[in-house]
């Protein structure tokens, strides 16, 4: 574990980080002319405003001293970091398809993890100005209206001004509001939205990009989420100690179990994410 001071300290660095790599999405975001996409080796998009925010994001968190582990860096061997004990888990921009398509609903995730586990999480949505974080001994929250600044500077009291703890519900919805991926579904994903339809006839079925969709579910404004292709552990580290740290679950689907990370597989399983007040 890390101590009380260590956390004041490394949680107002991850909100900073966060703010300050919005600014840099949002400037290319801004002008679609530059996105300047590639494909990647496992055939996922990648533009310039994923590289900038990895640059910015490595730079930004390098003077903590603390290994990071981004979706944008080099691949970094099981050997050279299974025996790490601390480590920061990024993704500088996660939801690049929705980046692509221009529909705001992309993200920046950064966790703290320790002993393979996230602490700490934060996840900006630059486009929508909502922060979200936590803190294990306090809970989660959320800070909407934070403007994406490239010079952003945050003192651990200055992260909760203003701030709302989650879940800001006190039930589910009624009916129950059923998120699922965007760009990212498959006939296993749809069978099971409709297993849990048989049960909740009336469930609201919502299309979401990116990890917004965890911090959407530890507000409570979604119910339940389940993801039957593929994702990383970067996709789903911050928002995953976010909404633990709401009273809601993110486990392994159908197994149940609480996801593994700096595996020598970087891969997830399939996952189910549910709000604090629903059960099933």
């Amino acid at each position: 574990m890390i101590t009380e001071e260590q956390k004041e300290y490394l949680l107002p660095i991850a909100c900073e980080t966060a703010i300050r790599a919005g600014r840099v999405i949002l400037d290319v975001y801004e002008n679609p002319a530059e996105f300047d996409v590639d494909i990647k080796s496992d055939n996922t998009p990648i533009t310039k405003a994923d590289r900038m925010a990895h640059e910015l994001i490595k730079r930004h968190l390098g003077r903590t001293r603390i290994p990071v582990l981004s979706e944008e860096g080099r691949e970094m061997l099981y050997a050279e970091r299974k025996d790490w004990d601390l480590f920061w888990m990024v993704d500088p921009l996660d939801g690049t398809k929705e980046f692509i398509k221009g529909n705001g609903e992309f993200t920046v995730n950064i966790a703290l993890m320790v002993d393979n586990k996230p602490l700490l999480g934060v996840v900006y949505v630059p486009y929508i100005k909502k922060l979200y974080f936590n803190d294990p001994a306090r809970g989660a929250f959320l800070v909407e209206g934070v403007e994406p600044d490239a010079e952003a500077t945050v003192t651990y009291e200055k992260v909760f001004e203003g701030a709302q703890k989650l879940p800001l519900t006190s039930q589910c919805n009624n009916p129950i509001r059923i998120a699922t991926s965007r760009s990212h579904n498959t006939p296993e994903t749809y069978a099971l939205i409709e297993e849990m339809k048989r049960v909740y006839p009336d469930a609201e079925v919502v299309e979401q990009g990116s990890s917004y969709k965890l911090c959407l579910i530890a507000e409570g404004t979604f119910d339940y989420y389940v993801r039957t292709t593929h994702t990383s552990e970067w996709d789903t580290a911050a928002g995953g100690s976010i909404l633990f740290s709401a009273g809601g679950t993110l486990l392994s689907h159908p197994e149940g179990e609480m996801l593994e990370y700096n595996k020598e597989s970087l891969a997830n399983p399939y996952f189910a994410c549910r709000s604090k007040f629903f059960a099933r």
